[in-house]
């Protein structure tokens, strides 16, 4: 294990994200960059706020106007472009059953835990969520709770957001302790992109708790491009795997970030090296501001089928889309069978 704290991680972790930049100029600047050619996308910032931790920053490369991991989170002005099809809600979540609780699929539940992210992704399938209508304070958590406690279908509590680990350890223990208690829940998800902006988000206290507790935890990670896994969260990940915690990725196909079998490959080898498995490659959810991020589905099963000729099946990501109103996510057919 990577010898830190998990108390000063706790501490770094927040003093991080206090520090991410919020201003387009900002990042720029620091990235070396002239501003003047983004001036007209600056201003996009008014539809979706930008924040960008300085830890992923620092795997950006400096003076590189075409940096991968820049294009996920600067704000272009493409974003400003109304283009037919792409709505503010398209996975039709914005009723829920309760505040703060999805329940789309049978057996399993989504608690948007926390409305705020460590980083603003430009083609955030929530970027227009009503968060302040799913915020609920302690009675409507609780309310949350009796939901799930009364219905012995579910099995699994899903945790996103925002992102749920935007939440400090001692919530998250609390929380864990409540669904503990309710003896026909198995697993807790955690969906988060956190700790792949800021990996000291990775405490060892959370992970002790997690790996102590009766409920499998699996944690899944939102990570699109090998560079984003630098040493440090490599080596953060292994040790929460070697503690018992599964771990997963999820990534969105998109131009310009990974749109690529050679950047898709490399991803899925440099996750596996970390301890963590591919999981799902989604088409671009059809949000609002975000359709210069897509790639169609002949494109997207044109990369797939370069990757079952390089990768093991293992580590070969399922190609989905999620569709409004359906119950689950719609495995895209490739019409190829896995080597």
């Amino acid at each position: 294990m990577i010898p830190l704290n998990g108390e000063d991680l706790h501490i770094n972790w927040q003093k991080e994200l206090a520090q991410a930049f919020t201003t387009p100029e900002q990042l720029l600047a620091y990235l070396d960059l002239d501003p003047a050619p983004w001036q007209a996308g600056l201003a996009a910032r008014r539809l979706f706020p930008m924040r960008v931790p300085r830890p992923f920053a620092d795997k950006m490369e400096k003076g590189n106007a075409r940096d991968p991991l820049l294009r996920q989170v600067l704000p272009l002005a493409e974003e400003f472009r109304q283009v037919p099809g792409y709505v503010r809600d398209p996975l039709a979540e914005h009723d829920s059953a309760l505040p703060g609780l999805l329940h789309k699929y049978r057996s399993r539940v989504l608690l948007v835990l926390r409305g705020g992210c460590a980083v603003n992704c430009r083609y955030c399938f929530r970027r227009h969520f009503p968060y302040g209508d799913n915020s609920p304070d302690r009675a409507g958590r609780q309310q949350a709770l009796d939901y799930i406690r009364h219905d012995p279908e579910i099995n699994e509590v899903i945790l996103s957001g925002g992102d749920p680990l935007m939440a400090n350890d001692r919530q998250l223990s609390v929380l864990l302790d409540e669904l503990e208690a309710i003896p026909h829940i198995k697993r807790l998800r955690i969906h988060t992109r956190l700790p792949v902006v800021i990996p000291s988000r990775l405490t060892d206290t959370l992970r002790a708790r997690l790996a102590n507790s009766r409920l499998q935890a699996v944690m899944v990670l939102h990570i699109n491009h090998a560079r984003e896994i630098d040493e440090k969260l490599a080596a953060l990940c292994r040790d929460w795997r070697h503690a018992g915690i599964t771990l997963l990725n999820q990534s969105v196909l998109l131009a310009g970030v990974n749109d690529d079998a050679d950047i898709l490959v490399q991803l899925s080898e440099r996750l596996f090296e970390a301890g963590v498995l591919p999981y799902y490659l989604h088409q671009l959810d059809k949000v609002e501001g975000a359709a210069h991020f897509a790639v169609d589905d002949k494109q997207a099963k044109h990369l797939m089928a370069l990757l079952l000729a390089r990768l093991p099946g293992f580590l070969m990501p399922r190609l989905v889309r999620e569709i409004g109103g359906e119950n689950s996510k719609t495995p895209i057919d490739l019409g190829l069978e896995p080597r």
